[in-house]
């Protein structure tokens, strides 16, 4: 059997790769590196989260990652948000990141909605 060409566990990989490249990018600095801590942190944890909700071993724990997914993703947004303040030049990539950001909150609050209404 052929995989789907949309693959979420590699679009969540990806996007966690992209927030780690472009932080490396980023100037250091006392307002930045905290920033920067959270934000590999949450964006990390989505795909992390979703690789787990794959694995999980009953429909409770797989809603119950999902959901942890979906909490990350938005964290990830507000860190996104601060740092596009902290460093104003790279408000376009940030936008980038930002809009990637928010159709996995869209994809991430689809499945807990579906769900929660098959419960």
């Amino acid at each position: 059997m052929r995989r789907a060409k949309y693959d979420l566990e590699e679009r969540t990989a990806k996007f966690g790769e992209s927030i780690i490249l472009f932080c490396k990018n980023l100037d250091r600095n006392a307002i930045v590196n905290p920033l920067i801590n959270q934000i590999i942190r949450s964006a990390t944890s989505v795909g992390a989260n979703y690789m787990e909700a794959n694995g999980s071993s009953s429909k409770k724990d797989f809603q119950y990652k999902i959901y942890i997914c979906k909490k990350e993703i938005q964290e990830t947004k507000h860190w996104l948000r601060m740092i596009a303040v902290s460093n104003p030049e790279r408000k376009e990539e940030l936008r980038i990141l930002w809009n990637e950001a928010h159709e996995l909150t869209l994809i991430f609050q689809k499945i807990t909605s579906t769900l929660k209404s098959q419960s």
